[in-house]
């Protein structure tokens, strides 16, 4: 089982061990990945509160103040498709609505696929002045919109993380070839799965200046000589299970040289940037994205 896919089944064991998942729900997410008779006893060996409505069915928080809307007049977006090999890759692309050429930041989703939620932080990207790129992870199996909620992150498992890069580095190359993009000016961000992947991307395509994953699992520490970009690895305070991994990212960052730094926000929890999550933290949310633009305007805006 690659990382990546750990990642999300350990991910689905907490949250039924939390209370977030009811027994049902989990263990349909976990089979999906990793077989039913392997789920059970996941679930059998983990203690479990009053059962709660599943994540994936939860109401949605009301938002947040720097939500961009679809048609706001500062910024261009459009749903966009590209050919690769065999497959038609569907994305989201941004960018500013005046002219000129700017910096390409890569959006990578959730373990949800391209939500509206991502296509609103790529809207996001755009607003800050960049291009702005979010592909759909899902694009060989139909697309996130075509595919039922609680099926998508297993797809996602199942795909292997060399797959997850090279559509990323055809998405890149999509970008690069827009009179607006400026092509030498490359960055990459992700939230929960996607953290991990920016993690990958950064190592698999030398071209990424800066990234700037969001609490998810680490690159494999001896993947990091390859890492070329400088990164900023934002982290939640109370999410024990992913934080377990620092200690060993930090020190092999440092054993090879490589520019990092992290922040940890101490009393939020997993996920709290997501303003449609019920474990969203508007203040600390808006903080982070703050980290995250400078982090950029340092690294791609010179």
């Amino acid at each position: 089982m690659d990382d990546l896919k750990r990642y999300l089944v350990d991910e689905f064991v907490e949250d039924y061990q939390k209370g977030r998942l009811n027994r049902r729900d989990a263990l349909k997410l976990i089979a999906g990945i990793v077989g039913a008779p392997v789920a059970a006893r996941m679930l059998d060996a983990n203690a479990q509160t009053p059962p709660a409505a599943s994540f994936l069915k939860s109401a949605p928080a009301s938002g947040s103040a720097f939500q961009v809307a679809p048609n706001d007049p500062s910024i261009n977006a459009a749903s966009v498709n590209f050919p690769f090999g065999d497959a038609d890759l569907k994305g989201y692309l941004t960018k500013p609505a005046r002219d000129g050429m700017f910096p390409i930041v890569l959006v990578c989703h959730e373990g949800r696929g391209l939500t509206r939620h991502i296509e609103d932080v790529t809207r996001r990207v755009a607003k800050a002045g960049y291009v702005g790129l979010a592909i759909d992870l899902l694009s060989r199996e139909g697309g996130t919109d075509k595919n039922a909620s609680d099926t998508i992150p297993a797809l996602l498992a199942k795909a292997p993380p060399e797959r997850h890069i090279k559509d990323f580095q055809a998405g890149l190359d999509a970008a690069k070839a827009q009179p607006f993009a400026r092509r030498d000016r490359v960055g990459m961000t992700g939230f929960c799965f996607g953290g991990g992947v920016t993690w990958r991307v950064a190592a698999g395509i030398p071209e990424l200046r800066a990234a700037v994953p969001f609490y998810g699992p680490p690159l494999p520490v001896d993947e990091v000589p390859r890492l070329k970009a400088a990164v900023l690895a934002i982290y939640a305070g109370k999410d024990e299970r992913v934080n377990t991994d620092i200690p060993a990212i930090e020190s092999a960052m440092q054993k090879n040289g490589k520019v990092f730094r992290k922040i940890i926000y101490l009393d939020v929890d997993h996920a709290f940037h997501n303003d449609t999550g019920d474990r969203f933290n508007a203040a600390t949310a808006k903080a982070a994205w703050d980290e995250t633009l400078a982090w950029f305007g340092k690294y791609l805006q010179a």
